[in-house]
């Protein structure tokens, strides 16, 4: 899978990123929250990330 990077809250490695794939799918980078009460199956997970980073790929016509 080939993963582009389009919009980030920082510069530096660890921040949540949203990513293109050659998929024509999106990957989010993220925290991993534990406490959201949610049944979530096995093959899925929930990623946390602030909506200023939607809000600047939106601006940006990232996505």
């Amino acid at each position: 899978m080939k993963v582009t990077k389009l919009v980030s809250t920082c510069d530096i490695k660890d921040c949540p990123t949203i990513y293109a794939t050659d998929r024509g799918t999106l990957l989010v980078q993220g925290e991993t929250p534990t406490d959201h009460g949610l049944r979530i199956p096995a093959h899925e997970t929930l990623v946390e990330t602030p909506v200023e980073l939607i809000q600047k790929a939106i601006r940006d016509n990232l996505i």
